[in-house]
């Protein structure tokens, strides 16, 4: 039986007398692509860095790739590629002296052809003279991908990876993580954005240092147990005043033309919402439940505790 990439229990951390991430549990398979969301401040940071092995656990503990993640961190970063939300390479070197700057921290030989493989890989042989500093962000962020998987990791850990990205260069960066989890690398990586977490296997969601849910989008979703309902018409911003504070409605968003209401008790959200319909000549009908509604509601019941 193969164990799992990320296998830690009651992993926590703290800076002072504040307790940032708090007896986190988290099991992701070999080959998965995790997502990691949270709000910021939320301990998703933190996390990775103490399963990478740059920060010491003040309690837990766990394995990453086989490895205990207390005594042999070094073996751990020697097997991780981190991608950090700052671009951290230097914009006055090329993308090829870049490259082969990181290749020399590594000790890769031979650098030349480990090189000339890792742009051809990542479509950047063509701007390999190119300084860094004067890359988009999607370039940039390329560049970023190729410096950490150029050691054939077999985990790769993202945070917020594609921040500032347009959402072409996005879209190609997860085709390109699709396809190194397809060739057995294990990807856990942390956004805000929900059409990417959408695309991973299974997600975790963190609120102020607590794992508070996991599982498929759909599992998260179903176990939010969340109603949600549609109103259309012209007098939607009349409905959505009068809906305001309505018993049963927690949510109310505006899309297009379209206003979105949601809530846990769908008895009462659904009264409220029937009565506001008929006052205002507006139409209700249900809906799915979408990721982001359950996002803002783990946000706010973290705010809430």
């Amino acid at each position: 039986m193969t164990l799992p990439a990320i296998s830690v229990t009651g992993l926590t951390k703290r800076f002072g007398d504040k307790t940032v991430v708090n007896r986190v549990t988290l099991s992701v398979e070999r080959g998965e692509i995790a997502g990691f969301l949270g709000p910021n401040g939320s301990g998703k940071t933190t996390t990775i860095r103490m399963i990478c092995g740059l920060l010491e656990p003040d309690g837990g503990e766990g394995r990453v790739l086989g490895h205990d993640i207390r005594s042999e961190r070094r073996a751990i970063n020697r097997k991780v590629g981190y991608m950090t939300q700052r671009f951290s390479f230097y914009e006055d070197l090329t993308i090829e002296e870049n490259l082969r700057f990181v290749a020399g921290l590594y000790g890769m030989v031979p650098v030349g052809r480990i090189v000339r493989d890792t742009l051809a890989d990542l479509g950047l042989t063509a701007r390999r003279g190119q300084l860094a500093g004067d890359l988009s962000g999607g370039w940039k962020q390329r560049l970023a991908l190729a410096a950490c998987i150029m050691h054939r990791p077999d985990l790769l850990l993202l945070d917020e990876p594609t921040a500032g990205v347009d959402p072409k260069a996005r879209r190609e960066f997860w085709d390109e993580i699709h396809r190194l989890a397809a060739d057995g690398m294990t990807v856990l990586v942390s956004t805000h954005y929900m059409d990417e977490a959408e695309r991973c296997h299974r997600i975790n969601y963190i609120s102020f240092g607590h794992l508070v849910a996991q599982g498929t989008v759909e599992e998260v979703v179903r176990d939010a147990g969340l109603t949600t309902l549609v109103l259309t018409g012209t007098n939607t911003p009349q409905a959505a005043r009068r809906l305001a504070g309505a018993p049963g409605v927690e949510q109310i968003a505006p899309f297009g033309n379209a206003l979105h209401v949601v809530g846990r008790d769908a008895a009462a959200l659904r009264a409220s919402v029937e009565r506001v319909a008929r006052e205002t000549g507006t139409r209700a009908a249900p809906a799915d439940t979408s990721l982001e509604d359950v996002f803002i509601k783990l946000m706010n019941d973290g705010t809430a505790a």
